[in-house]
């Protein structure tokens, strides 16, 4: 009788010793499912803000509402081609942007302490090129559709530059067109 009890108690311990490990292996699963559903969550969460930041970024709405400022000025510089390239100014991609273009939206994410930084062969994609754009409005405090397209074309200062009202004629015949 005694050796059936110890044998049974042997059993008992193994059987709940056996699913206290299976409990502790689901937990492990169910441990790594969370994480992979908390990385599935961070990527649509920076979806959502891509969206958002994008819908911001094409919607410099004008007056009539029917055409925006960055596709005027994306239509001016490059008619609308990702692969455009003029080379006298080394100006690439849609937006047509130059080496110091890339230097000075670096020397701004660097001032506001981000991570984020462009290279010259970003300029060929549209994506990157529209984010720059946006660091660069944003940065120099551009509001106006005046503004924005004369500083794209002259710098900083494109206000003051004579230079660039010929291209801000351009970029409102497109919005007015």
């Amino acid at each position: 009788m005694r050796l059936f009890s110890v044998v049974f108690v042997i059993m008992v311990i193994t059987f709940l010793f056996g699913n206290i490990l299976n409990k502790i292996d689901k937990i492990e699963q169910l441990e790594k499912e969370l994480e992979h559903n908390n990385c599935i969550i961070d990527s649509l969460y920076h979806e959502i803000d891509t969206l958002q930041w994008e819908n911001q970024i094409w919607d410099f709405n004008l007056s009539n509402n029917t055409v925006h400022l960055l596709s005027a000025i994306m239509f001016v510089e490059s008619s609308y081609n990702d692969s455009a390239y003029h080379k006298g100014e080394d100006a690439v991609g849609c937006l047509q942007i130059r080496k110091c273009m890339v230097n000075d939206v670096n020397r701004i994410l660097r001032r506001q302490k981000s991570d984020l930084r462009f290279s010259y062969d970003d300029r060929w994609l549209r994506s990157k090129s529209i984010k720059m754009f946006d660091i660069y409005c944003k940065h120099y405090g551009l509001t106006t559709a005046e503004q924005i397209a004369r500083c794209w074309n002259g710098g900083p200062r494109g206000m003051q530059n004579e230079m660039t009202a010929g291209y801000w004629k351009k970029v409102k015949n497109q919005l007015d067109g």
